[in-house]
Parts: structure tokens; C-alpha cells; sequence
């Protein structure tokens, strides 16, 4: 399925172009796919949906805008990333390889951050979409099998109860045969026993410019129950999002070479390269440090006689955040 569409982009830009110039528009910026209009879509030369490499992971950009919620699928999730994109807002990327759910979303546009994040799997299978037009080339050459809307068999639909663009929902049968396994998981992550040490941290907040998380312990459940901008972190049946360990990872958050339509621009998040990070697990926090040398690299915690960080059994959130 992965095939290079450099010929068909050009072709399709070069008619919005010529329709452009006969309507007299003289504005040349590509409308982002997240203004509610139709996005920039990869097509699909041959309009059948993908076959994903044996050990493939699933992923899915998670729209996290207030009309989003509550989303679909996100309990099932192995790890949660939490990423911050345009005007400050936050957007989330599940991966999904011991379970997969019935549905997923909503479903929204992919990053240029998303591609370094991604290449730490074998060959991911990334649910999105659409992107913004001069992107698509670098989707393309990414060592990853890209399925938007377009490129599918009836893997995507449309839910009734809200509003475009909130409203695209994915199947993940339709993507991948069966859940890979935990063995597809190569992220660098380690489980086990709670290690000594670390202080007593019963919530904690991350913020950003217009966004906010906050994961505060349950003893009962002996997870972090998750609240975004200050509202129960809950999805579409109900059930709680309670992740077993929190992430907050410092990284270097810099500006791309992309905006959306109002000239925002797209930020930029560094996952590879060292770092400083706090880890929650059991009701407790855990200063740490990681390292992720090249993209195609998992992602190392240690703490600070080196010995490796262990997260506990289930569900992890990483939120990334930007270096103090």
C-alpha cells in the first residue's frame, strides 16, 4: 500500500491552483485540515485498504479539542502519547498492539513530529486524517504504512452525534488483522516492581499555553486517573481513563516550517536526543533521566545511579513537555 504519490500531490496542487487563479483568489497558503474543511489527504492509487507488516503497531492521531470529547477507544490503548500543536492546544497519539477496540476517535491530522515519534516501530500502521499539503511528501519517504479516509476499505465512518471535524471515527479490524502483541511495543519501556525511593505525589499537573493535564492517584483502582482542562478524563461508554504509569518527559518543543490557515505555527516536538523526566507510578513520583540516541531507538529512562526506570503493568501516558 505504501507507494510514493509525489506525481498524484503535484497533479492535485496544480489544479487547486488553476482553480484558485480562475476564482481570482491570490492567497497561495494551503488550507490546514484543521479548519474544518476537506484536508490534504494522501490518495490511494489503487482505493483498497492497507495490509499491515507482520509485529506492525497501530496508531491513531486522537483529536482532544473540548468537542472532541469524550473519545472512543482511548482506554484501550497501550501508551498515550500527549502532544502540544497549534495555538497551545493539546493532541494525543494511541498505540494500540495487545488490544484492539471496536472503534477509535476522533480521528484527526498528522504532525511532522509524529514522524520521528513513529519510526521507533517496525513499519506502524498510522491512522489519520489528512495532513497539510507540503507534508505529505515527508509521510510519503516515512518508513510507515500512512492510511487516511481515502486510502481505505470502510475503515473510517462518520458519527452523528457532533459536529465535523469531530466527528471521524476509525475501525482498526479493517487496518489489522489481529493485535500484534506486546512484543511490537519496541519502545525501550520497562515493567516490573515498584523500585525504592521516590516521594509521595497524589496529583500532578502539566500544562500547557492553552491546555492542561492533571493525574491524580487512585489507591482504589491503584491507577492515575486522568482529567484534561480540568474535567474527568472519561470515554464515549463511560469508563474512566486510568492509566497504570505517567510520563511527564522535558523535551525541546521548537517552531516547524509549518502553520495552519490563521499562521499559527505548528510546534515542533524533539524526542530523540537527552533529557530529564518524572515518572508516576503507585502513588508515587520518580525523577529520572532518558536518553533516545537516533529515531530508530526506543526511548531509555534511568534513574540516577543508572540503574533502568520499570513502569508498572498497563497503560502508560507520556506527555511531553517542554524543558524548563
Amino acid at each position: 500500500m505504501r507507494a510514493t504519490h509525489s506525481a498524484v500531490v503535484a497533479a492535485l496542487l496544480a489544479t487547486t491552483l488553476a482553480i484558485s487563479l480562475a476564482a481570482g483568489c491570490t492567497t497561495s497558503r494551503e488550507p490546514s485540515p484543521d479548519d474544518g474543511r476537506s484536508p490534504s489527504v494522501k490518495p490511494s492509487p489503487s482505493g483498497t485498504g492497507p495490509t499491515a507488516v507482520a509485529g506492525s503497531v497501530l496508531a491513531v492521531k486522537i483529536d482532544n479539542a473540548p468537542d472532541a470529547r469524550p473519545q472512543t477507544g482511548l482506554d484501550s490503548a497501550d501508551i498515550v502519547y500527549a502532544e502540544q500543536v497549534e495555538g497551545g492546544l493539546s493532541r494525543l497519539m494511541a498505540v494500540y498492539a495487545t488490544k484492539l477496540p471496536k472503534a477509535v476517535g476522533p480521528v484527526r491530522s498528522a504532525r511532522e513530529s509524529d514522524l520521528e515519534l513513529l519510526r521507533q516501530f517496525h513499519e506502524p500502521v498510522l491512522a489519520f486524517s489528512g495532513a497539510q499539503g507540503k507534508l505529505l511528501p515527508l509521510i510519503d519517504r516515512a518508513p510507515l504504512d500512512a492510511v487516511t479516509p481515502e486510502e481505505s476499505s470502510g475503515a473510517y465512518y462518520r458519527g452523528s452525534d457532533r459536529a465535523a471535524p469531530h466527528n471521524l471515527f476509525l475501525r482498526p479490524s479493517r487496518l489489522l488483522p489481529s493485535a500484534p502483541g506486546a512484543a511490537a511495543l519496541t519502545t525501550g519501556f520497562r515493567y516490573g516492581a515498584a523500585p525504592s525511593g521516590g516521594t509521595a505525589e497524589p496529583s500532578l499537573t502539566v500544562r500547557y499555553p492553552a491546555a492542561r493535564f492533571t493525574f491524580t492517584w487512585s489507591a482504589g483502582l491503584a491507577r492515575w486517573l486522568v482529567s484534561t482542562d480540568g474535567a474527568p478524563t472519561v470515554t464515549a461508554d463511560g469508563q474512566r481513563v486510568a492509566p497504570a504509569t505517567v510520563v511527564v518527559q522535558y523535551v525541546r518543543v521548537r517552531a516547524s516550517g509549518f502553520h495552519d490557515f490563521l499562521g499559527n505555527n505548528t510546534p515542533y516536538t524533539e524526542t530523540v536526543g537527552t533529557g530529564k523526566a518524572r515518572v508516576l507510578r503507585d502513588g508515587r513520583a520518580y525523577d529520572v533521566n532518558w536518553k533516545r540516541p537516533t529515531a530508530a531507538d526506543g526511548t531509555e529512562f534511568s534513574a540516577g545511579d543508572g540503574s533502568p526506570a520499570v513502569f508498572a503493568q498497563g497503560q502508560v501516558w507520556v506527555v511531553f513537555a517542554q524543558t524548563p
